[in-house]
């Protein structure tokens, strides 16, 4: 895939911000691309302020206030501006950063949330892509502070078990207020002390769990990929479901990738679900995510299995279970609340609104579960309802 110029961007600030100084030649060398390119890149990024330039080379404004105790590249600004603390003063208007693993499925309805919240409240919302890469997040959240950003609001792009711990550890050492969206710290970590909201999957799968019984299913099986935070969340609340209930489950989990990364391994999937439904063994399954779903459906229909009459099938996510050829019940996580919320609390934060404690100590940090949707449609086998109402905890 090309380098989007962002990319670059990102790139070049980071060599700048690691070395101090640096010549345009060295930078294009290290960057892959002409000096013409990398000429252009600085007058661009010098007339934004993220740079100083002189003749044949570049510098870090301020290069000597670092952020190394962050873990960002050196030369990243501090802004030592704890979670109570005012915005800067002056007439600017407030810049939120905000870092997603994608803009589309999924975190698009995350993102017009933070963004409709900070237009309301009159700031400004800066987004950076990570593309699931969490090795380049803190590169990534470095050029949000480079670009002026007060506060961060962070979903980092972790996919495996590990890469909290891995490659997590930067984030609670942010020079400025942070939030994180839609993932969670290793209990007992410094990632678990900042202020957090997420959508509560173990909710959500209780939910639909309860939905099947409540139809006359027994245990459903659990069809769910493992290369996200939300279908590791989804397993972990599946286990919890079945205790909570005094369930077992029918068969272990089925394992399920992307048809379009491993069809051979999609396939494999639909198999293990057609032979459990053909055994007796199954008559409803969990299925995350909603593509996969989908494409489940129809395969087990051209294996003469019918969805709602043979399998009962409810989705995770709902970003496209509505238009399936059966429309397709669904949870439905708080997408776009989630995304509100976090913006919201981090403008608190930086305006120094957010409650404070007796005496006038900084406000506790927050972390915010907001609970699930069910919409009910017509692959469960049951009629259609109106939209539960959302819920929240803290």
């Amino acid at each position: 895939m090309r380098e989007s110029a962002a990319e670059r961007h990102d790139r070049l600030l980071e060599l700048v911000r690691r070395h101090g100084t640096a010549r345009v030649s060295d930078l294009a060398a290290r960057l892959g691309v002409s000096p013409v390119t990398v000429r252009r890149d600085v007058e661009f990024l010098a007339t934004e302020g993220r740079l100083d330039r002189a003749h044949g080379s570049v510098s870090w404004p301020d290069a000597g206030n670092t952020a190394s105790a962050a873990g960002l590249p050196a030369g990243t600004p501090r802004q030592d501006r704890g979670p109570g603390a005012t915005a800067p003063a002056g007439s600017r208007e407030l810049v939120i950063g905000m870092l997603a693993p994608n803009a589309t499925y999924y975190f698009a309805e995350v993102i017009r949330g933070a963004h409709e919240a900070a237009a309301a409240a009159g700031a400004r919302l800066v987004l950076r892509i990570s593309d699931y890469r969490p090795q380049e997040d803190a590169g990534r959240a470095a050029g949000l502070l480079a670009a002026g950003a007060d506060g961060l609001l962070i979903a980092p792009g972790w996919k495996e078990p590990d890469d909290p711990v891995e490659h997590g550890a930067w984030i609670a050492g942010l020079p400025v207020p942070t939030v994180l969206l839609e993932r969670r710290g290793v209990p007992g970590s410094e990632l678990d002390d900042l202020d957090r909201v997420c959508s509560d999957h173990g909710h959500g799968v209780l939910v639909a769990v309860r939905h099947l019984l409540g139809l006359g299913h027994p245990t459903p099986l659990l069809v769910a990929r493992s290369d996200s935070p939300t279908a590791i969340a989804v397993r972990a609340g599946y286990r919890h479901a079945l205790d909570a209930l005094g369930l077992k489950s029918p068969l272990p989990v089925i394992d399920s990738v992307s048809a379009e990364a491993d069809p051979s391994g999609f396939e494999g999937a639909v198999r293990a679900v057609r032979t459990a439904v053909a055994e007796g063994s199954a008559t409803a399954a969990l299925v995350h995510n909603d593509v996969d779903a989908i494409r489940l459906v129809q395969r087990l229909a051209e294996l003469g299995v019918r969805v709602p009459d043979d399998l009962a099938l409810v989705a995770y996510d709902d970003e496209v279970a509505a238009l399936a050829d059966t429309p397709l019940t669904a949870v439905a996580p708080p997408k776009h609340e989630v995304g509100r919320y976090a913006a919201e609390l981090l403008i608190e934060r930086l305006r120094g609104t957010a409650a404070h404690g007796p005496g006038g100590e900084a406000a506790p940090r927050r972390h915010v579960d907001l609970l699930p949707r069910l919409r009910v449609r017509a692959s469960c086998g049951a009629p259609s309802e109106p939209l539960r109402s959302a819920a929240s905890a803290p």
